[in-house]
């Protein structure tokens, strides 16, 4: 086990590990790390806490210090000097006719690095404009290009269901969705119904995947024969979420199917779960 503490460097970005250095820091708290980008500034986002050696990635860098009042105005400066550079950039993409949205800029803490995250269909032939911003800002420039599910996260928005974007939100990074998930939990494989904004496959499909599979694992699928207190039937209907089930009784074929509970009823012969209809492709 080592003692580690969590850090952020965005809001809702990815958590790290860095070594506390024998020092105890509060989640909140601003930090001065060193990352692969450099001299950062970031915020604790899990206290001082053990974890196993195999979670962590070797070598684990030590927190540097804790940010000061002049660690602060450098952060407030690099804001501004990423929305000055962020415009300064659109204007330079629109003159050389670049096919190209820039989406974000980020200026590293110690100034050594300029990032420009932009998105487009094809590759973009973009060293006129690295030229251009190099001269500009006097410091390294980097040119990113994004997928729109990165672009969803970092600008936000409202889902289908009416709340914010869960990537902006609290998902700390991506996971493979695949059309099977939307399957085995009972939805339209309408691709207009289980696609988010970004026009990808819903990210609530992978986090609420375990629960479905574990309710799909306790609750008799349709076609499933059962021993009921009214006797033995098949199930015609199945809610995985309440656990009611509808029987359509041996002894009464004609009639409306009876409903139980899924604790009400005994398991005699399960049917297996047929995905020939679903295409098993995933997303990152």
């Amino acid at each position: 086990m080592a003692e580690v503490v969590g850090i952020r460097f965005k809001e809702n970005g990815k958590i790290y590990y860095f070594d506390p250095d024998s020092k105890t820091f509060s989640k909140g708290e601003k930090v001065i790390v060193e990352t692969v980008r450099g001299i950062e500034c970031g915020e604790i986002a899990s206290a001082n806490h053990t974890v196993a050696e195999e979670e962590i990635r070797h070598p684990l860098k030590k927190i540097i210090r804790g940010a000061n009042a002049e660690d602060t105005k450098i952060v407030e400066t690099n804001r501004k000097k990423e929305a000055e550079a962020f415009a300064f950039c659109e204007k330079k993409v629109q003159q050389l006719g670049l096919d190209m949205k820039l989406v974000e800029v980020e200026c590293t803490f110690d100034g050594s690095k300029m990032l420009f995250y932009f998105t487009s269909d094809d590759r973009v032939d973009f060293r006129e404009l690295v030229k251009i911003l190099a001269s500009q800002y006097r410091t390294r420039i980097e040119m990113r290009q994004i997928g729109v599910r990165d672009v969803s996260k970092m600008i936000g928005g409202l889902g289908i269901c009416g709340r914010p974007f869960c990537c902006s939100q609290f998902l700390d990074d991506f996971h493979p969705v695949s059309i099977k998930m939307a399957k085995e939990q009972g939805l339209s494989l309408n691709p207009s119904k289980i696609s988010g904004t970004c026009g990808r496959l819903l990210c609530c499909l992978k986090y609420e995947q375990d629960s479905y599979e574990y309710l799909a694992k306790i609750t008799p699928r349709v076609g499933s024969i059962v021993d009921t207190r009214e006797g033995r039937g098949t199930v015609t209907e199945s809610n995985l979420l309440t656990g009611m089930i509808k029987v359509s009784l041996e002894r009464r074929p004609e009639a409306i199917p009876t409903e139980f509970f899924r604790k009400e009823v005994k398991l005699v012969k399960r049917q297996k779960f047929n995905d020939e209809n679903a295409e098993d492709t995933a997303e990152e």
